[in-house]
C-alpha cells in the first residue's frame, strides 16, 4: 500500500484535487472569481490595445507615405489644463495665412490642400436623413489628391467652386450610401445639411476606417464658404506632400521654414504650429497605450495580489477541516510529498482555473470593444501565455504554506479525538 501511495500518478493528484475542491463547490467558486477578475482586467485592455495597435499601419492612409499636416494643436495632448491652455491659445492658422504659404511652397511639394472642418453634423435628402454624426468639412481643389481619395462618381471641387464659393458639395462614401440606395445616382441633387442647401457633385470612393474612425462619414464643400456661412474664425489645417519618400525630410523642413515666415515668426521664437506626420501619430499613440497599460497591470497586480492571499486563506481553512484525512493517510504510508503535491494542485486548480474563466472574458470584452471601433479582432497569444505563467506562479507562491503545513501534520495529532 506505501509503495502504491509513493508512486501516486500526476493525473490522479489531479483528481484527486479537483474532488476535493468539487465539495465545497462555491467557496471554490468565490475563490477563482478573484483570479479571474485580475486576469480580465489586463487581458481584456491589452486585447483592446493590441487591436487598436494592428490598425496603427493601415489607418496611416488617412496620412499618404509621404505627406504631412500642418495644425494649430497637436493631434493629442497630455497633461493638466495648463497644457490645453497654451495650445488653446495660439492663433488659429487663417484662410490667408495658408494661402500665403502655399505661395511660399509653390514647387517644392506635389500638392498642398487645405481642410476645416466640424463634427456632429446630419445630411438630409427627402425623408431620408443619416445620423448626426456627419464631418461637415471644408476643402480645396487639392483635398483629394492631399488626403488620398479617389472619385467613384461625378467630380470632385474645381478652382471656380473654391474662388466662387459655390454650395457644391462632395459625399464621403458612406454618406452617399446612406441618402442613396443601390442604383440611384447623388449627382445633381440637393441635399440639406444642418441649415444649408447642397447641389451634389461628386462622391468619394471608401477608404474604411482609422483608429477606429470612419473615413467616410464627411460631405466636403469648398472651404471659402465654409468659412463664409459656417465659421470664418476656425484654424485651418494643410496637408502638404512631398514628391518622394526621398524628398520627404527636405519637404518637411522647408515647410517649417515657410510656416514660420508666414505666421511671422523671429528666430528666437518658438513654433506656434505643430506638424502632425506619420511618426507622430504612431507616437502619440505608443504614449497613450503606455498609459492605459500602466494602468491595466496595477490595477491587475492588485486584484491578483488580494486573490493570492485568498487562496492562501481558503488553503489553510481546508488544511483545517482536513485535519483527520491527512492523519489517516499519512497512517497507511502517504509521504509527505503526497499530501504536499495534492495541496498545491488544489492551489493550482483554483488559480489557473479563475485565470482561464478571466481570459476568456477579458478577451471577448476586449475584441467586443474593438469591433465597435471598426477594428480587427485579435487574440494576445502573448499576454493569454503570461496570465497562464503569472496564474501558476500565484498558485504555487500562495499555495507552498498551506501545502507545507498539510505535509508536516503529525499523524497521531491528527486522529487524535477533539
Amino acid at each position: 500500500m506505501s509503495k502504491l501511495i509513493k508512486t501516486i500518478p500526476p493525473r490522479e493528484i489531479l483528481l484527486q484535487a479537483l474532488s476535493s475542491l468539487s465539495i465545497n463547490r462555491l467557496r471554490s467558486w468565490l475563490t477563482t472569481l478573484g483570479v479571474a477578475v485580475g486576469v480580465f482586467s489586463i487581458i481584456s485592455v491589452m486585447t483592446a490595445l493590441d487591436a487598436i495597435d494592428k490598425s496603427v499601419e493601415s489607418g496611416l492612409t488617412s496620412l499618404g507615405a509621404n505627406t504631412f499636416q500642418i495644425q494649430k494643436t497637436p493631434a493629442t495632448v497630455f497633461g493638466g489644463g495648463h497644457s490645453r491652455n497654451r495650445y488653446a491659445n495660439r492663433k488659429d492658422i487663417t484662410y490667408r495665412q495658408a494661402q500665403m504659404f502655399r505661395k511660399l511652397m509653390q514647387d517644392k511639394a506635389g500638392s498642398i490642400g487645405f481642410i476645416i472642418s466640424r463634427p456632429a453634423s446630419q445630411a438630409k435628402y427627402g425623408s431620408r436623413s443619416t445620423n448626426p454624426d456627419v464631418t461637415m468639412t471644408g476643402g480645396d481643389e487639392q483635398f483629394a489628391t492631399s488626403n488620398g481619395y479617389d472619385i467613384r462618381e461625378g467630380r470632385n471641387l474645381g478652382s471656380g467652386d473654391i474662388q466662387h464659393a459655390r454650395n457644391m458639395v462632395v459625399l464621403g462614401g458612406e454618406v452617399a450610401d446612406r441618402l442613396f440606395p443601390a442604383g440611384e445616382s447623388p449627382l445633381g441633387k440637393q441635399i440639406r445639411i444642418n441649415e444649408g442647401v447642397y447641389t451634389v457633385i461628386g462622391v468619394f470612393e471608401k477608404k474604411g476606417a482609422a483608429f477606429g474612425q470612419s473615413q467616410d462619414n464627411f460631405a466636403l464643400i469648398p472651404i471659402t464658404r465654409y468659412l463664409d456661412r459656417i465659421d470664418e474664425r476656425s484654424s485651418l489645417g494643410i496637408t502638404v506632400e512631398a514628391f518622394s519618400q526621398n524628398e520627404y525630410p527636405a519637404t518637411l523642413d522647408q515647410a517649417v521654414g515657410a510656416m514660420r515666415l508666414t505666421r511671422g515668426l523671429t528666430v528666437r521664437e518658438p513654433n506656434n504650429f505643430d506638424i502632425r506626420t506619420n511618426d507622430s501619430l504612431i507616437d502619440s499613440f505608443r504614449d497613450v497605450q503606455r498609459i492605459i497599460g500602466s494602468g491595466a497591470f496595477i490595477i491587475s497586480f492588485m486584484a491578483l495580489l488580494t486573490a493570492g492571499v485568498g487562496i492562501m486563506n481558503i488553503m489553510l481553512v481546508s488544511v483545517t477541516e482536513r485535519t483527520r484525512e491527512i492523519g489517516i493517510r499519512k497512517s497507511i504510508g502517504a509521504p509527505r510529498s503526497s499530501i504536499r503535491n495534492q495541496f498545491l494542485a488544489e492551489a493550482l486548480v483554483l488559480s489557473i482555473t479563475g485565470g482561464v474563466i478571466g481570459i476568456a472574458a477579458g478577451v471577448g470584452t476586449g475584441n467586443i470593444i474593438a469591433l465597435q471601433l471598426n477594428l480587427p479582432m485579435i487574440f494576445p497569444w502573448l499576454w493569454i501565455a503570461v496570465s497562464i505563467a503569472v496564474c501558476s506562479a500565484i498558485g504555487m507562491a500562495f499555495g507552498i504554506f498551506p501545502a507545507w503545513k498539510a505535509a508536516g501534520l503529525d499523524p497521531v495529532e491528527a486522529l487524535r479525538p477533539k
